[in-house]
This record gives C-alpha cells, sequence and structure tokens, in this order.
C-alpha cells in the first residue's frame, strides 16, 4: 500500500507510461541477475515474494535508480505570428490568382511554342500520308479482283 501511494506522488513528475517503461526495463535487469541497489534483509525479500516487478518499484519509489528520462519538446521559435486584416488576406489572394493566371500563360505559350515547332518539321519532312483519292481506290479494288481468279 505504501507503493502505491508513493508512485501516484510521482505521478507527478512521470507519466504513467514512463513509469512503466522504468520498472520493466529495471524489473528485467533484475530478472537477468542485475544486483538490487537496495540493501534488504531476508525477510523483506520474502515478504515481496521474490518478485523483480515489486523489488524495481520500491527501488523506483526511494530514488535509486540511476535511469533518466528524455522527453522530445517542441522547438520555441522567436518568430511572432501576427493575425492579419481581411483587406491584407484580400490582397495576397489577388497576387496569388495573379501569379497563377502567369504561371498558366506562360505554360500556354509553351504548348504553343511546341506545336509550332512541331508543324515546322513535319512541313519540312512532307506530308506523312497522301490523301486518298478515289481513282487509287478503284485501282487497288481491281487489282484485287484478278487474283481471285
Amino acid at each position: 500500500m505504501y507503493v502505491t501511494m508513493t508512485l501516484e506522488h510521482l505521478e507527478e513528475t512521470f507519466t504513467r507510461y514512463e513509469i512503466a517503461r522504468i520498472l520493466g526495463a529495471r524489473s528485467l535487469q533484475l530478472a537477468m541477475d542485475a544486483p538490487v541497489l537496495l540493501k534488504m534483509t531476508k525477510e523483506e525479500e520474502e515478504l515481496l515474494n521474490f518478485d523483480t516487478l515489486r523489488i524495481a518499484e520500491k527501488e523506483f519509489v526511494s530514488g535509486v535508480l540511476p535511469i533518466t528520462v528524455k522527453r522530445p519538446l517542441p522547438k520555441r521559435s522567436d518568430k511572432q505570428i501576427k493575425k492579419l486584416t481581411e483587406e491584407e488576406i484580400k490582397e495576397r489572394l489577388e497576387k496569388q490568382a495573379e501569379q497563377e493566371k502567369k504561371e498558366m500563360a506562360k505554360m500556354e505559350e509553351k504548348t504553343e511554342a511546341v506545336e509550332e515547332r512541331e508543324e515546322k518539321e513535319i512541313e519540312q519532312e512532307g506530308e506523312i500520308m497522301e490523301i486518298a483519292q478515289p481513282e487509287d481506290e478503284a485501282v487497288e479494288e481491281d487489282e484485287g479482283m484478278g487474283e481471285e481468279i
């Protein structure tokens, strides 16, 4: 009962997860034959029933464990954030819209330039496909008919 009262008192310093981690680590050390850091009589050991978790709790409460807890804390920044007025928000949105329009115009110019370049290349190479004339189709049909017989 004495142990639980002081563990509740230690919860002001450590979180319950940190306490569980510390006790579990020390209990594992004791289970692997680590020396007990408290001087205990045989009667006290028998009273604790040689339970490594209870021995770890007793060591933790007495403050003899050389275990530290490192907590990652957020970094502080000296930069102050001010609240924007509605006018400033509108100005920023307008600037952003203008930038997007400029980017879209640049993209369109690039695509038009690429298309023009491709058209010039096609003109220089000549026509890829010729336009089919009705006379060409008639000649092909006559040639095909003669082979079947």
